[in-house]
C-alpha cells in the first residue's frame, strides 16, 4: 500500500513537472513572438568584420576557428557512446549527450561551409546543427534534473521543432524562431540547475557553460569593436567560435569528473 501511494505521488509529481515545463516553454514562445517584430534576412547579417583571405581560403579565421568544434564533438561522441570515461547512468542521458556532441560536430562543418560564402542559402547549415546541439543539451538537463521520460519527450520534440523553425525561417524569411532556440536554453538550463536538485556532483559546470555561452554572444555582437580594438588581429566573431567551443569542453570535463550524488525515487525502475 505504501509503495502504491509513493508510486502514485511520484507519477503525479512528474505529470505536474511536465505540465509546468510545457506551459513555461509555451509562454516564453508566445511572449517572444508577440513582443518582437519580424526579423528578416539582410545582407548586413552576412558582413563580418574580418573576411580576410589567407592561402586562398575565404574568411580564413572565421572558417578555421570552427576546428575546435570538430575535435571536441568527435571525441565527445566517441567517449559518450563507449561509456567508459563519462559518468552517465541512464540510457536517455546517452541519447541526449550523443546528439549534443553530434550537433557540435555538425556545427564545425556547417559553420565552416557558411563562412566560405556567407549567404541566405548557406546560413541554415550554420544554425540548424547549433539548434540541435543546444536542444539536446537542454533535454539532457531535464533528464538529469526532472525525469528520463520528460527529458526524452522534450529531446525529440525540440529536435523536430528545430527543423520546423528552420523551415519557417526559409519559407517566411523570419529569424525569430531560430533566435529563440539560442536564447531559451541560456535561461532555462541555469534555471533548472538552480531549482531542481542535482543527481550528480560538479553541477556548477552548467552555470559556467551558460556564462561562457552568453559571453560568446557578446563577442559576436561586438564583432567590429573587438576587431578594431586589437588592431585587426582577430574579430569578435572568430572569438565567438573559440569561446562557444568551450561549452562542450566544460560539459566534457563535468561528465568525466562528476559522481552520483543522490538517487531519485523510481530511478531504479527508469534505469535500463
Amino acid at each position: 500500500m505504501v509503495w502504491l501511494m509513493n508510486h502514485h505521488h511520484q507519477n503525479h509529481n512528474q505529470l505536474w513537472s511536465k505540465a509546468r515545463i510545457w506551459a513555461g516553454t509555451s509562454l516564453l514562445w508566445l511572449i517572444f513572438m508577440w513582443v518582437t517584430p519580424k526579423i528578416s534576412h539582410s545582407p548586413k547579417h552576412h558582413l563580418f568584420a574580418d573576411m580576410r583571405n589567407f592561402l586562398g581560403v575565404p574568411s580564413t579565421l572565421n572558417v578555421v576557428t570552427n576546428f575546435p568544434f570538430l575535435v571536441v564533438g568527435v571525441l565527445g561522441f566517441v567517449l559518450c557512446v563507449k561509456g567508459e570515461f563519462f559518468n552517465i547512468s541512464l540510457r536517455g542521458e546517452v541519447w541526449g549527450w550523443a546528439l549534443f556532441y553530434a550537433g557540435i560536430t555538425g556545427v564545425a562543418f556547417g559553420s565552416a561551409y557558411y563562412h566560405l560564402k556567407p549567404c541566405d542559402d548557406r546560413v541554415i547549415w550554420d544554425t540548424l546543427p547549433m539548434m540541435m546541439a543546444y536542444s539536446s543539451l537542454f533535454s539532457t538537463c531535464l533528464i538529469e534534473r526532472v525525469g528520463e521520460k520528460i527529458g526524452l519527450t522534450f529531446l525529440f520534440a525540440l529536435i523536430l521543432a528545430a527543423f520546423l523553425s528552420t523551415a519557417h525561417e526559409r519559407l517566411y524569411n523570419d529569424l525569430r524562431l531560430c533566435m529563440m532556440f539560442q536564447l531559451i536554453p541560456s535561461i532555462a538550463i541555469p534555471a533548472m540547475a538552480f531549482v531542481y536538485r542535482p543527481k550528480y556532483t560538479h553541477s556548477r559546470y552548467w552555470f559556467w557553460a551558460t556564462g561562457v555561452y552568453l559571453f560568446s554572444k557578446f563577442e559576436a555582437i561586438a564583432d567590429k569593436k573587438i576587431y578594431n580594438s586589437n588592431h585587426y588581429f582577430i574579430s569578435g566573431h572568430s572569438l565567438e567560435h573559440l569561446c562557444s567551443a568551450m561549452v562542450p569542453v566544460l560539459m566534457s570535463v563535468m561528465l568525466i569528473y562528476r559522481t552520483k550524488k543522490c538517487q531519485r525515487l523510481g530511478e531504479i525502475k527508469e534505469r535500463p
